[in-house]
C-alpha cells in the first residue's frame, strides 16, 4: 500500500469516539500538524482543464471523524439560489486546483450521513464571487463574474457520507480570511449553514509563490483577525495532502446535530 500523509489544518486532531474506530478503521497514514514542506510551485496552475478527475486517489479522512457538531455561521451576501449539481465547479477559470472532500455524519455517533445535499460557494483566485443575485460587494461589478456561476455547485453524499468537487484554491478579499460556504440538506430540510477554512500557512506559501496569485497587495486579514472565524478553529480548517501531479486535497468531516 502506498504511504500517503495527511497534513492537519487544524492545531491538533479533535478527540474521538470508540463508536469512530469501529466504523471508520484506522488506515495506513502518517499524520502531521501545519508542516507544508512545499512550494507554490509544487502545484498546476490554470485552473481544472488538465485534471484527470478519474484519476484522482480516493479522498483521504482522519482515521478517526470528528465526532462532534459543527457550528453555524452566517451565510452571508454572496448566495445565490438554483445551484447546479456538479463536480468540476470551476467553469474553466484560473487558479491551483483542489480537490475538495466532505464526509458528512451524525455527531452523536459518527454514523454517515447518505444523501444529504451540500451545496459549496467560494471565490475565484482574485477574490471575486460569481453570481447575477450575489450583492455587488460580492462581485464587485466584474462582468465575467456576473455572467457566471464559477465556484458554485452541489451534490448528493455517497453512502460513506462523502462528496468531492473539484475547485480552485480561493483568493482574499478584504476583511476575510479564505474561506469555503457550505449549506446542508437532508430531505429536504436545511440542517447547517457554515464555514470551512484554510490554514495560514498554506495560504502564505500559494498566495506568495503559485503563479495564480501572484500580482495581488498581500492581505489584510489572517484566521486570528477574522472577525467570523470560529471559536472552535480546529475543526472547522481542512485537512490537506498533496496528490502526485500536482493536485492540492482538501478534506473536512462536518457533523449534525440531528
Amino acid at each position: 500500500m502506498q504511504r500517503r500523509t495527511l497534513v492537519l489544518g487544524g492545531a491538533a486532531i479533535a478527540a474521538s469516539t470508540v463508536a469512530a474506530a469501529a466504523i471508520w478503521p484506522r488506515r495506513h497514514i502518517t499524520v502531521a500538524a501545519r508542516t507544508f514542506d512545499w512550494k507554490g510551485t509544487d502545484f498546476l496552475s490554470g485552473g481544472t482543464k488538465s485534471v484527470a478527475w478519474e484519476k484522482l486517489p480516493a479522498p483521504l479522512f482522519r482515521s478517526r471523524p470528528n465526532c462532534i457538531v459543527t457550528s453555524a455561521q452566517t451565510l452571508g451576501p454572496c448566495h445565490v439560489n438554483n445551484i447546479p449539481a456538479r463536480q468540476d465547479v470551476s467553469e474553466g477559470k484560473a487558479g491551483l486546483p483542489l480537490r475538495l472532500a466532505v464526509r458528512i455524519v451524525h455527531a452523536a455517533d459518527c454514523r454517515p450521513v447518505e444523501s444529504a445535499d451540500i451545496e459549496i460557494w467560494h471565490t475565484d483566485h482574485r477574490g471575486i464571487y460569481s453570481g447575477r443575485e450575489a450583492a455587488d460587494m460580492c462581485t464587485l461589478g466584474d462582468a465575467e463574474a456576473i455572467s457566471g456561476l464559477a465556484f458554485r455547485g452541489r451534490q448528493l453524499t455517497d453512502a460513506e457520507g462523502q462528496a468531492s468537487f473539484l475547485t480552485a484554491y480561493p483568493g482574499w478579499y478584504k476583511g476575510r480570511t479564505p474561506h469555503v460556504h457550505c449549506r446542508i440538506l437532508v430531505e429536504g430540510k436545511e440542517l447547517l449553514v457554515s464555514q470551512i477554512y484554510f490554514d495560514d500557512t498554506l495560504s502564505d506559501i500559494i498566495y506568495g509563490e503559485h503563479p495564480d496569485y501572484l500580482g495581488r497587495p498581500p492581505r489584510d486579514t489572517r484566521n486570528e483577525a477574522d472577525g467570523i472565524f470560529p471559536e472552535d478553529a480546529a475543526d472547522h480548517i481542512f485537512d490537506f495532502e498533496k496528490l502526485d501531479g500536482g493536485v492540492l486535497s482538501a478534506t473536512i468531516t462536518i457533523g449534525l446535530s440531528s
